[in-house]
């Protein structure tokens, strides 16, 4: 019997191991919610952390919300403070998959993918769909995608003396380079 059960451990166990994984600790991630005619709100953050499970397509990425910067220092940290909260909700999350994904059908010529999961910002989880494109490169596999995102489905409250110059709708662009 504890020869069966060691045997199941490490089979189980050896799946995990073997998985194919591609990760990256400078992904890119940044967001524009500007409005005509008012001041540019554009975030950047440079240390986003994600990784692709490229047996099964499966995704995650995380961020440190203080890790966007800012042109404006006073509109970082009014961010920080007043809309996001970093510091009662320090981290953005993303968990999903890639549908269809195979690795084995990536070349160079970026190819089209939707990436679904949940993203959890300011403590709310909402789901979230993706196009991405998607391509492999000396061993690398490369990432780029985009969605939009309300502040009202984060609980994000804008207030009402700035409503006017905060867009509605947030772009937000991921660019990862994944090594193994």
């Amino acid at each position: 019997m504890k020869n069966l059960l060691l045997l199941i451990v490490t089979i189980s166990f050896s799946n995990v191991i073997s998985a194919q994984k591609y990760t990256t600790k400078t992904g890119k991630v940044t967001f524009e919610a500007s409005v005509p005619l008012f001041e540019d709100i554009y975030a950047q953050d440079d240390d986003n952390i994600a990784v692709v499970n490229a047996d099964n397509g499966d995704f995650a990425s995380i961020s440190s919300v203080k890790n966007f910067h800012f042109k404006v220092k006073l509109m970082e940290e009014h961010f920080n403070e007043n809309y996001a909260e970093s510091a009662t909700y320090p981290k953005t999350t993303f968990k999903g998959k890639i549908v269809n994904f195979d690795k084995t059908k990536l070349t160079t010529t970026p190819q089209k993918y939707t990436v679904q999961g949940t993203l959890n910002f300011h403590g709310v989880d909402r789901a979230v769909s993706s196009s991405a494109a998607i391509y492999s490169k000396d061993g690398k596999i490369y990432m780029q995608g985009n969605f939009v995102a309300k502040p009202a489905d984060f609980k994000v409250t804008i207030p009402k003396m700035v409503t006017k110059k905060v867009a509605e709708n947030v772009n937000v662009e991921y660019n990862y380079i994944l090594s193994k």
